[in-house]
């Protein structure tokens, strides 16, 4: 592993940087980086989905006898507990007053559908009110056809939601249908998602990313990294010297899943590339810092424009140049003072002779 770190950053060090930046845009840009490290690479299959009550989570109000509703003490997306006073239903039987009823939650849950009001004729057939259990929820991937044969019961999904792109829930695969939708061609495969801050709820899309297998030490980064077209890939990578520097590194690139690339060659553990603001790296030119300037900072001496070290006798030259435009310079500042001091007295001495001849008059 030493060796492999002492070659990335020789491969680094030994190309010139593309792109230097100053520390205003550097942080204009809000770059991120990523270090490119072997790990264990997971293999997935992609496919949409959404969510839906878990079976047995799901429970409806209704009424024994017929009657109709004296009160409804619920509304749509209260939270209940169960056992909970939901309605009171009055009896159809002679009573002063009629006899009444009372109606509980049967589970804890949100209420999703109230389908009584006040005053409302009610019988033993009509579904009154309608509870979930959301606290934990089904997420159904819709998975084609020919990708079915890759699928175990147990496999982890990473599950993102449109609601919610930046959330990853992850699940493991609980059941596998018997059959294949014959219109569409997917086969179902269901996930238990917990969902203890209810934020999953029946009808959301979901993107499913189902792990199919696994290979361990696998050069791998993240996939918003990559730039280019598909026959030119590259990444920016930071080098490890000079400050707010890039080397853009062609890459080969492997496999890939939702969320990592595979590098088959062009990095090395320990390159750090640029995750966030990659794309505007590819159109800062050569950036706002010359390879002389950053060259001339990180070492403390001087450097030629394309960055290889002076020699004696060009450092003693340049030294000559500076010097020489320095003393020329101070030459000019001299001459313009005198210059500046000679025509100020000059028009003294113009006022100074009229005036006598002023006085002689």
């Amino acid at each position: 592993m030493a060796t492999l770190l002492l070659g990335s950053l020789t491969l680094v060090a030994a190309s010139k940087p593309d792109i230097i930046l100053d520390d205003v845009a550097v942080a204009h840009m809000n770059l991120e980086f990523a270090e490119a490290e072997e790990t264990a690479f997971e293999e997935t299959i992609f496919s949409l989905g959404h969510i839906e009550v878990l079976p047995g989570k799901k429970a409806v109000v209704s009424s024994r006898i017929p009657g109709r509703a004296f009160s409804v003490l619920v509304i749509p997306h209260q939270e209940v507990d169960a056992g909970a006073e939901v309605a009171w239903i009055e009896s159809r039987q002679p009573g002063d007053p009629p006899p009444v009823i009372k109606l509980e939650a049967p589970i804890a849950g949100v209420v999703s559908k109230v389908s009584i009001a006040q005053g409302q004729p009610v019988s033993p057939d009509d579904a009154l009110i309608e509870i979930y259990d959301l606290s934990t929820v089904e997420a159904v991937a819709h998975v084609p056809q020919h990708l079915a044969g890759k699928l175990k019961l147990g496999q982890k999904a990473h599950i993102r939601l449109h609601a919610m792109p930046e959330k990853v829930f992850e699940a493991k695969l609980a059941q596998i249908a018997v059959e294949a939708d014959e219109t569409t061609g997917v086969i179902e495969a269901a996930f238990h998602v917990a969902n203890p801050e209810k934020l999953l709820r029946p009808g959301m899309k979901a993107e499913f990313s189902i792990v199919v297998s696994q290979r361990e030490s696998v050069m791998s980064i993240p996939r918003s990294a990559v730039q280019g077209d598909p026959a030119q890939r590259f990444v920016y990578v930071k080098d490890f010297e000079l400050k707010n520097a890039f080397v853009k590194a062609p890459v080969v690139l492997g496999a890939q899943n939702d969320r990592y690339v595979e590098v088959v060659s062009g990095l090395l553990p320990g390159d750090e590339v640029v995750t966030r603001g990659a794309y505007a790296l590819a159109f800062a030119g050569k950036g706002s810092v010359s390879l002389k300037e950053a060259l001339d900072a990180a070492h403390g001496h001087a450097h030629n424009e394309d960055g290889t070290e002076m020699t004696k006798e060009q450092a003693a030259h340049a030294d000559h140049d500076h010097d020489h435009e320095a003393a020329h310079t101070e030459w000019n500042t001299h001459t313009i003072f005198f210059a500046s001091t000679s025509g100020l007295l000059l028009v003294l001495l113009m006022l100074t002779g009229f005036k006598r001849r002023e006085v002689g008059v």
